[in-house]
């Protein structure tokens, strides 16, 4: 596995942030970690959005994710963004 050089936190909401935010609520760090987990596994988006739709957790379960913004305002400080 790859490790991340650096990690900050968001400071403001984006796509990639709201993206960060569903990998990171389904335990994983990234959409990099995610691959690697998963062994390849591609992720599901939705296609007007660009965002994650559904995503399997490491029990094998799956989490599901709506068309729009779930990440809020009040969250957005939370969420962990790495650099490779």
């Amino acid at each position: 596995m790859s490790s991340p050089k650096s990690m900050s936190r968001a400071t403001g909401w984006s796509e990639e942030v709201e993206n960060l935010f569903r990998f990171q609520q389904a335990g994983y760090r990234d959409e990099v970690e995610y691959v690697q987990v998963k062994h390849g596994a591609s992720v599901d988006k939705w296609p007007e959005s660009g965002f994650v739709k559904k995503l399997q957790l490491r029990d094998n379960t799956f989490y599901y994710y709506n068309r729009r913004r779930e990440c809020p305002d009040e969250d957005v400080h939370k969420v962990k963004v790495y650099v490779y």
